[in-house]
């Protein structure tokens, strides 16, 4: 198995030997029939779990009536998430693509056809891959061995002080994510986005929130900047950027714009092949009409609840934080054992992901239930001895 692995482009390196078959719910297993608890239900995408049958249904109905259809044209499927997706975040209008950094590509589009010379992002961010995207993301190692990105990009210090020195009547938008995933799970300052929002309106500048990782219900609301206190009332974000949960699984992303925001981009300035074709539509309108049927969204913030305080009555002294909402958790360690835990958690049959070198990252399936956690908590206090041994 390890040759096939040489063989193939990964875009992280492959756990040695570990090739999983099937999955069902909050469990999958590996081609020896290993079973293991899955809290990374592939890097908050699987929603509902594996194998639901809500999303198996959907794939099957809609791949024996119309897969693809070119943008020529609409599909109901399409028209019916677009509606959804306008109703539950507050939008006005709605772009679908394929993928997390095709909509971050969009939103880059969106604030350079403003023609403001300037975006502010911030340090330690992560919007994708591609040019566009990356050329937002706040991580230099990430950045550098594909340079010259494009011009314009800033990255600030998560402060309000480093925002308000930066602001300017020339800054195009403002593009953050409201915790800060790939980083560790790291959280705003209180009090930021509302200040974001404030003075990005005050200069005339496009907040864009980058949604793709808390979104569709993983903190505990549809999308993080729904929380209460997070952005002034009355107030919304000019375009948020969605992708990972929406499809439980099945390649698609979308854009969301608010009010004049999706008047920016002209008819032909920009475009996608795949995006929003009837086979992706219809499988997200079922696994966001499942997590609203059973209330996904108040199952991640009870969920979410009984994770950090199991966390916090474990008390190890290894742990120093726990941070993030709903199911989007981070844990800080005392020091770079990330990589460790995590092995050690995969051999006890646990899958969590070391984000940082300090920080484990957790985003199970948003249907795990008491026992689930349960059986987390006892899987993690166990994988938590590596940091003994690595300290030592």
């Amino acid at each position: 198995m390890s040759d096939r692995f040489r063989e193939a482009m990964f875009s992280y390196a492959p756990t040695p030997l570990k090739v999983l078959a099937r999955g069902e719910g909050a469990r999958v297993w590996d081609v020896d029939g290993v079973e293991y608890l899955d809290f990374l239900a592939g890097i908050a995408v699987n929603a509902l779990g594996h194998a639901h049958p809500v999303f198996v249904d959907a794939v099957s109905r809609q791949a024996a009536t119309l897969a693809h259809v070119s943008n020529y044209f609409a599909s109901e499927p399409q028209l019916e998430l677009a509606e959804r997706l306008k109703r539950l975040t507050g939008g006005t209008s709605v772009f679908f693509c394929n993928s997390g950094t095709e909509a971050m590509e969009a939103a880059v589009k969106i604030a350079r056809r403003t023609g403001r010379p300037r975006i502010l992002a911030l340090e330690k961010s992560f919007h994708g891959r591609t040019l566009g995207a990356l050329s937002i993301t706040g991580k230099p190692a990430l950045r550098e061995p594909f340079e010259p990105l494009l011009p314009g990009p800033e990255f600030l210090p998560t402060t309000v002080d480093a925002l308000e020195a930066a602001i300017g009547d020339d800054v195009a938008a403002l593009v953050l994510e409201p915790i800060k995933g790939e980083a560790g799970v790291l959280d705003l300052p209180e009090g930021y986005l509302a200040r974001a929002r404030e003075l990005t309106a005050q200069h005339g500048a496009l907040l864009i929130l980058d949604e793709i990782q808390t979104g569709a219900g993983r903190t505990g609301e549809w999308f993080a900047f729904q929380h209460e206190g997070a952005l002034p009332s009355g107030t919304m974000p000019d375009v948020v950027a969605l992708a990972k949960g929406i499809g439980g699984g099945f390649p698609i992303g979308a854009l969301v714009a608010f009010g004049t925001a999706g008047d920016i981009l002209k008819p032909g300035d920009h475009g996608t092949t795949f995006g929003g074709n009837p086979l992706a539509t219809a499988t997200a309108n079922a696994v966001l009409g499942e997590i609203e049927r059973a209330d996904l969204v108040g199952n991640a913030r009870a969920m979410g609840g009984r994770i950090r305080a199991g966390l916090a009555t474990l008390a190890h002294p290894a742990i120093t934080d726990v941070s993030g909402r709903g199911l989007l958790v981070g844990i800080g360690l005392t020091g770079p054992w990330a990589n460790a835990v995590a092995a050690r958690a995969l051999e006890l049959g646990l899958i969590v992901n070391a984000a940082a070198e300090d920080r484990i990252r957790l985003a199970p399936p948003l249907t795990i239930d008491d026992a689930d956690v349960d059986r987390f908590l006892d899987l993690f206090t166990q994988a938590l001895a590596a940091t003994e041994s690595s300290s030592s």
